[in-house]
């Protein structure tokens, strides 16, 4: 029998960690180290799992490593409700560490875009006290989360108000009305998943190319209280590497918000027309196409 699309080349739970952490690779092994890139998915409190099959787009040029973040996925955790910003920064470290990623790339979507921030600024910071860190040696950031509270506040707002817009209202509608429920709960679960998400898309009809994923809400909600009343904007300048910052102009998330990103860190900013938030389903190809450039440009840097 054939593996499937998203069957993993290797697999694993790592053993540096307080909790094991579900790891898996995908594409050639055995490369060039600079085409080894560690994947960090949104959430938080989500998988990797929804990223798949898209991102393995990649693989034929590049080696992806994911690991599910601590609370979500294969990656339990007892307490949920203690993980931090701090847990995910310090498993990230070890993570790196255990699987001996060096040099250091990371692409990180959403969440993982700004838990790339808080371990490279962190990473920074060490350095700058004279203890060991590895620091990135590139970071491509996919949409990355809201660099501010005031922004998240700004994207919460807009996510409200899009999902309680005539579209989306009426398609719930659609959905009570159509009897799918009884007839096929699968099918129901699908469809009800697709609008939960459909306001993180610049056309909602969109969410169907999304894989269903589930986001462990104690995590999610521990790990953003923890970071209070946060700003990163004024460390990022501490972050000297080559990097990427991709944005699409219809993510409910301000475009303010990467754009200071990409500004404090130097980094190429390439904004998507007609994209929300998830690039890598709505201008699936102009993404790849901006990744695989930025990689190949700095492959030697």
């Amino acid at each position: 029998m054939r593996p499937s699309l998203t069957t993993p080349r290797a697999s694993g739970f790592t053993r540096s960690t307080d909790v094991p952490l579900y790891w898996c690779a995908y594409g050639p092994a055995g490369g060039t180290p600079r085409n080894r890139l560690l994947v960090l998915h949104g959430g938080p409190g989500a998988d990797h799992g929804y990223l798949l099959p898209q991102m393995l787009d990649l693989t034929p040029e590049f080696e992806l490593i994911f690991y599910d973040q601590r609370g979500g996925g294969r990656s339990k955790e007892a307490a949920p409700a203690q993980i931090t910003w701090e847990t995910q920064v310090d498993d990230l470290s070890r993570v790196v560490t255990e699987l001996a990623i060096d040099p250091l790339s990371i692409v990180g979507y959403s969440w993982g875009g700004l838990l790339a921030l808080l371990y490279a600024t962190t990473a920074a910071k060490a350095a700058a006290e004279g203890r060991q860190a590895a620091q990135p040696a590139r970071l491509a950031l996919i949409d990355p989360a809201p660099v501010s509270r005031i922004h998240r506040a700004a994207f919460e707002a807009e996510f409200a108000r899009r999902q309680q817009g005539p579209v989306i209202q009426r398609l719930r509608a659609e959905l009570a009305d159509s009897g799918l429920k009884e007839r096929d709960p699968g099918a129901y679960r699908q469809r009800a998943f697709e609008l939960s998400v459909a306001g993180y898309f610049a056309d909602p009809t969109r969410a169907t190319g999304l894989t269903p994923f589930r986001v462990i809400g104690r995590v999610q909600q521990s790990i953003w209280e923890s970071l209070g009343d946060f700003d990163l904007t004024s460390g990022l300048a501490a972050v000297h590497c080559p990097a990427l910052v991709v944005h699409g102009r219809q993510d409910p998330i301000p475009l303010e918000s990467s754009e200071s990103i990409a500004e404090q860190l130097n980094a190429e900013f390439v904004p998507l027309d007609d994209c929300g938030h998830v690039p890598y389903v709505e201008q699936r190809g102009k993404l790849f196409a901006a990744l695989r450039d930025f990689l190949r440009r700095t492959a030697a840097v």
